[in-house]
């Protein structure tokens, strides 16, 4: 927005506010936003976004980082919304899958992948559905260890040893938040850990395919101009994927957690998707 014009406290006044995971915040603050005179609401994840668009059927109302927009009753469809919600997914059509293969293609004897989520999330729900579709076309076997909160996933992830070869952490909320746990059992097992976003490559996953968040929230500030500054409806601006998908590596994980990178795959990712 700022390199469209927008300065914050000049032409633009922004009102963050923070939900901390509590539903009942989340409705707290787009009730407060629904009736305080604002021109676009801006939901971060699925949970506030779906809370904002409950509270107003006449602001805008934008979402990113939302997994399944259409499933999570955001949007009718990505090519067009409908209604006064649009916004952006951290779901690439080919994350996923390309991350699977890696998997399949980059370890030996490899037959079974284990999932560690909390299916009560909405967007882990599609993730995993997602994983185990590629997983079965590809021939490999999946194993889930469901958790409901973030002090049981490390427990999940032990329950793993042994019967894969692989573990899976989805964009999943509650399993990302005890990363570490996850990690110190894949490197004390030698059991790579792959990851659904970059950012957790650069906490210790071993690889995923994925993009800069900070990149998404910049799709996303071009679609609030269009609304703002040109004067578009949501239902007039279809929703986005990120614009890139690249490989993202981590080579002290790799080694720790017992995954051979090759020259290959080096060759495949870019300097700054190369953690080490």
């Amino acid at each position: 927005m700022k390199d469209s014009g927008y300065v914050e406290g000049e032409n633009l006044v922004l009102d963050y506010q923070n939900a901390q995971g509590d539903q009942t915040n989340a409705a707290t603050i787009a009730q407060k936003f629904a009736t305080g005179g604002v021109d676009l609401i801006l939901g971060i994840g699925t949970s506030v976004s779906q809370a904002a668009a409950k509270e107003t059927k006449d602001i805008p109302v934008l979402f990113t980082a939302v997994t399944d927009p259409a499933g999570a009753g955001l949007v009718q469809s990505m090519e067009s919304p409908g209604g006064n919600v649009t916004g952006t997914t951290d779901l690439h059509p080919e994350a996923i899958s390309k991350l699977m293969e890696f998997i399949k293609n980059s370890i030996k004897n490899m037959t079974t992948v284990g999932i560690i989520a909390n299916e009560g999330e909405q967007n882990t729900v599609v993730n995993v559905q997602k994983a185990e579709e590629s997983l079965t076309k590809l021939g490999l076997s999946v194993v889930k260890a469901p958790v409901t909160n973030s002090s049981e996933v490390k427990q999940a992830a032990e329950s793993l040893i042994g019967k894969v070869q692989a573990i899976y952490v989805p964009s999943d909320n509650t399993v990302v938040s005890a990363l570490n746990s996850v990690i110190g059992v894949g490197n004390d097992n030698k059991i790579p850990v792959f990851v659904a976003e970059k950012d957790s490559v650069k906490n210790g996953g071993v690889a995923s395919f994925g993009f800069e968040y900070f990149d998404l929230g910049y799709t996303t500030g071009k679609m609030a101009v269009e609304i703002l500054k040109d004067g578009k409806k949501p239902s007039e601006v279809p929703a986005r994927i990120p614009e890139s998908l690249d490989l993202a590596l981590n080579l002290k994980a790799a080694e720790a957690q017992g995954f051979e990178v090759t020259d290959a795959m080096k060759q495949q990712v870019k300097p700054e998707n190369l953690f080490q």
